[in-house]
């Protein structure tokens, strides 16, 4: 498990928001594109493509687990 900011996910990348080592679907997230407006990026949950969240470059988050 590596901890890393946002915006250095790429885009498509998985990752969770808290130090999990196998998460469930739920608890997973894919990282898309950068909204300009809101100056965040969007990304939704694995498990629901309509439940999606908007998050700061510099928030920390987890990737490299087992999914």
């Amino acid at each position: 498990m590596q901890a890393i900011k946002l915006k250095d996910v790429k885009q498509g990348e998985y990752f969770t928001r808290k130090p999990i080592d196998e998460p469930k679907e739920s608890q997973v997230f894919i990282r898309r594109h950068y909204a300009r407006e809101a100056k965040k990026y969007f990304c939704e949950r694995f498990c629901d493509m309509c439940d999606g969240i908007l998050l700061k470059g510099e928030t920390i988050v987890y990737i490299d687990f087992y999914f």
